[in-house]
């Protein structure tokens, strides 16, 4: 797909929703019936191209300083009007639309969440946790992501507040909704679920997912060899039914497994009646370990055959997961998803869709530039955050294809796979209002 396609792909979903805007108004009988400085099509694409400046420079970009622009206010008041499934709408018809040009014959997919802090309101009692030892309260929400490890795109996002939390519940809707056939999904920690597994089992994709090492996962559930490195196959029939047979069969805990009536799993029924007979779930899998250091080991499970993917295949695949972190910090600094324009939750979410939206257009576009090869000592790759802004004004129709290439083409940064440094865990906060860039 050629640049200029990628950006008619954009315009023409941002031009769908606008032309059914009444299946996203607040209130459809009223909302957008008047021609105004800010119809639907020019919100929404100014809510998708925006920077991490104040709204009021926002706007004057927008609308090229001119003097008749709307008022801060004005474009407050429009954007309350629109729900934020008109960009969940347009982010879903422009992520399907880049797939349908892209050829793999098994799509890898990493899936992960990340906390995002918006401004503080106490009386929001799904976000807001109060502050301790003296710290200040705050508000978080939560996002839930789908991210295509080979082509860097994100392909489905579950936005959740942070008390709400359930990242099981939002796999399992990204995978059940997807129309893709056949994937890899690869999950870290905290998404070691028999009914995650199910769901990509009868979804027909397969799963990679690191598991515990310890006695407090489901890798304690089985009888393993006593080694640091092995690969054993386990064809696991889960039940819900405790009767004599049953019991006599839990004996054997490579093949058989009891549910309690609390754990989640939606492929057998929560209780049995007497007379019906007793219900099995079949899960086949792999379960993995092997060294990543001189002292460390880590612990998979996986549905792939043995016989295509081995142990050194299986643990490559899993250290490809990071592209999901290195995206998340993109998203957040490069794409500036910690400068949001308003304090309401919509609003937020809002900015949210916008940001995954200018991510994947940018990493596509950025993705068909071509870097010349050099005798240099490191690989090169075009510096995402020039081609990000470059993008947005291409978006923006401010520069042009063979310009915008042209330079991200000059502006480059080397990859240095081998380099390590330690993680940095401060928290990073909403940035207010008045402190924005100019």
């Amino acid at each position: 797909m050629k640049i200029k396609h990628i950006r008619k792909l954009l315009t023409s979903e941002i031009k769908k929703v606008a032309d059914n805007v009444s299946m996203y108004c607040e209130n459809p009988k009223s909302d957008f019936i008047r021609n105004r400085k800010l119809p639907v099509e020019v919100l929404l694409k100014g809510i998708i191209g925006m920077e991490s400046k104040s709204l009021s420079n926002e706007l004057i970009d927008l609308f090229h300083a001119s003097p008749d622009m709307p008022t801060s206010s004005a474009f407050s008041q429009q954007r309350c009007k629109l729900k934020p499934e008109a960009f969940k709408t347009v982010f879903d018809g422009f992520s399907n639309g880049l797939r349908e040009d892209l050829v793999d014959e098994m799509p890898i997919f990493a899936v992960d969440g990340s906390d995002i802090q918006i401004p503080t309101n106490p009386l929001d009692e799904s976000s807001y946790f109060p502050g301790t030892n003296g710290q200040k309260g705050y508000n978080l929400l939560h996002l839930n992501a789908l991210y295509d490890l080979s082509h860097h795109i994100y392909s489905d996002v579950v936005i959740q507040k942070r008390l709400d939390l359930n990242e099981h519940a939002a796999l399992q809707t990204m995978v059940d909704r997807s129309n893709i056939p056949q994937a890899l999904l690869i999950a870290d920690r905290g998404y070691e679920s028999y009914n995650n597994m199910a769901h990509i089992q009868e979804k027909g994709w397969f799963f990679l997912i690191r598991i515990k090492d310890g006695k407090s996962g489901i890798k304690d559930g089985f009888d393993l060899p006593d080694e640091d490195k092995f690969d054993i196959h386990i064809s696991l029939k889960l039940t819900r039914r405790q009767t004599k047979e049953t019991k006599e069969l839990l004996k054997d805990k490579n093949h058989y497994k009891l549910l309690p009536a609390k754990a989640s799993f939606d492929y057998l029924p929560v209780r049995n009646r007497k007379h019906e007979p007793t219900k099995y779930y079949e899960l086949n899998f792999r379960i993995v370990r092997f060294p990543i250091s001189k002292d460390t080991y880590e612990t998979v499970l996986t549905n792939l055959d043995a016989s295509n993917y081995s142990i050194e295949m299986i643990k490559q695949l899993y250290a490809s997961r990071w592209g999901i972190e290195t995206s998340f910090r993109d998203l957040k600094y490069t794409m500036g998803m910690l400068d949001f324009h308003s304090k309401k939750v919509m609003c937020i979410q809002q900015e949210i869709y916008a940001r995954l939206i200018m991510y994947n257009f940018a990493e596509m576009i950025t993705s068909h530039v071509v870097i010349s090869k050099k005798q240099r000592k490191h690989i090169y790759k075009a510096n995402f955050a020039v081609a990000t802004h470059l993008c947005r004004l291409f978006f923006r129709g401010k520069t042009t294809s063979p310009n915008l290439e042209a330079i991200i083409a000059k502006n480059l940064i080397p990859i240095r796979p081998e380099r390590h440094r330690t993680r940095n865990l401060t928290t990073k906060v909403f940035h207010g209002f008045l402190y924005r860039v100019a």
